[in-house]
């Protein structure tokens, strides 16, 4: 099968040879184990049963788990001990199963979700997603995580080596939001359905930032979807040199001041503390 799970449809027959994602005809994951460094109403008190998937759509000039996403560090496992891996994740407490950078696996995924989990399943993804994929999770999937990283071209192409971005983005998120429907939180305060829209605010980009903060007030109504303003942006070797240094409080503050006069209603914000580079995990392969 040529794969187009994703809008670069490459066209690769994966049992033949890798994808632009870096992966072949199989699953391939660098940890699963309980997090809780996400959303408070997504890690709650117990965690986040999250599986770091190896590969990636995308090829962007910060990532920080560039170890996984670009240089495709992993163990290949079985649909079978995916299911299993995720029923030890609930054994253990996770309040949902978090799958990261899930979309070159797709079809795999589904498969283990064949059968209902107790929990929700969350898709954690760059945003970089074919609307045609993300129906077949239709019933499978409750909460979307997808970043919103870019309105220009321009920096989707530099920072991504993707020029259709926002386009690809803007039009999956709009499809996460059919099939949620308004986010739902439980008297715990735990998101049960619904869709987070992430955005992290980059050094010297505050004009791009505030695009897109305005693409989601004017597309969603308070109540709609929960957005995450992140101030984590760490450099790592070989960014461009505009990116080689943490924000500086004007840069988060402005942006934070500009959401809050836009009308998206509820959502995150983040500490300065939260750049740090202890809060990427280990992939050493523990859980999977």
């Amino acid at each position: 099968m040529r794969c187009e799970l994703c809008p670069r449809r490459c066209g690769v027959d994966r049992a033949r040879e890798t994808g632009f994602c870096g992966m072949g005809a199989g699953l391939k994951a660098a940890r699963a184990a309980l997090h809780f460094w996400e959303e408070p109403c997504i890690s709650g008190t117990r965690g986040s049963g999250t599986v770091f998937f190896s590969g990636c759509t995308l090829r962007c000039a910060f990532c920080q788990n560039r170890a996984i996403s670009a240089g495709g560090f992993g163990k290949e496992i079985t649909t079978a001990r995916l299911r299993e891996i995720f029923e030890e994740l609930i054994a253990q407490g996770a309040h949902n199963i978090n799958l990261v950078s899930p979309t070159q696996f797709t079809p795999w995924i589904l498969e283990a979700l064949a059968e209902p989990l107790p929990v929700p399943v969350v898709w954690n993804t760059g945003g970089y997603e074919r609307v045609e994929t993300l129906r077949t999770l239709e019933g499978k999937v409750q909460i979307y995580l997808p970043d919103l990283k870019y309105v220009s071209p321009a920096l989707g192409e530099k920072y991504s080596g993707a020029a259709d971005y926002f386009d690809c983005a803007s039009r999956a998120i709009l499809e996460m939001y059919r099939q949620t429907g308004p986010y739902e939180l439980g008297e715990d305060g735990l998101l049960r359905r619904g869709v987070v829209i992430r955005h992290l605010v980059l050094p010297g980009q505050l004009v791009d930032t505030k695009r897109v903060i305005d693409w989601a007030a004017r597309t969603f109504r308070p109540g709609q979807v929960l957005f995450s303003l992140m101030s984590q942006y760490t450099p790592v070797p070989g960014a461009p040199p505009e990116l080689a240094r943490r924000l500086y409080r004007s840069e988060y503050r402005a942006a934070c001041a500009y959401l809050e006069n836009c009308g998206i209603g509820e959502g995150f914000l983040q500490e300065r503390t939260a750049a740090k580079e202890e809060y990427t995990p280990p992939f050493d392969l523990t859980g999977v």
